[in-house]
């Protein structure tokens, strides 16, 4: 029986114990950058920026998969909607022109479409802002220095304080 490729990829290394916590960051990196490595992008700027990259109607219709390095220069694979992937055919030399002009190299050198379902991105967490008054007792108000600290002391303290339910009252 034949292995499949998939199970002779190693595994990742396991990162040093130090006995004591880090950055998050630090540890998700190098798991991160190995799976933009896996499908060709050693730069991720490309998968995170399309929508600036591409346009708007463009990024609509497609998403980056894969980037090939080769002789002849790069081969992006991009999924296209069904019906999109014929017109944006004839829109490849400005796309790669785009690419290429945003990444600063010559790193694309022709595009491959690749029919499917491109599912819009989620959109952005809203950011709740704090709408709880602060108390007047509250220390943040009868701070006597500096004007500009007195006002983020005062977004603090309506921060980490939760909102005044009427209905309990």
């Amino acid at each position: 029986m034949a292995s499949k490729a998939k199970d002779k990829q190693l595994p990742l290394p396991l990162p040093k114990r130090r006995g004591r916590a880090t950055a998050l960051g630090d540890e998700v990196r190098p798991s991160g950058q190995a799976a933009f490595d896996r499908a060709g992008f050693a730069d991720p700027t490309l998968l995170l920026h399309w929508e600036e990259i591409a346009g708007p109607d463009t990024a609509r219709l497609t998403r980056p998969l894969k980037l090939t390095e080769g002789p002849s220069g790069g081969v992006l694979t991009l999924k296209a909607e069904p019906g999109a992937a014929v017109f944006l055919q004839h829109e490849t030399r400005p796309l790669c022109e785009r690419i290429n002009a945003y990444l600063g190299r010559p790193a694309v050198a022709r595009l491959r479409f690749v029919q499917g379902s491109v599912k819009p991105p989620p959109p952005p967490p809203v950011r709740r802002k704090p709408k709880a008054p602060v108390l007047p007792t509250d220390p943040a108000l009868q701070y006597q220095g500096p004007e500009g600290l007195k006002d983020a002391l005062v977004r603090l303290a309506k921060a980490r304080r939760p909102p005044i339910n009427k209905a309990q009252d």
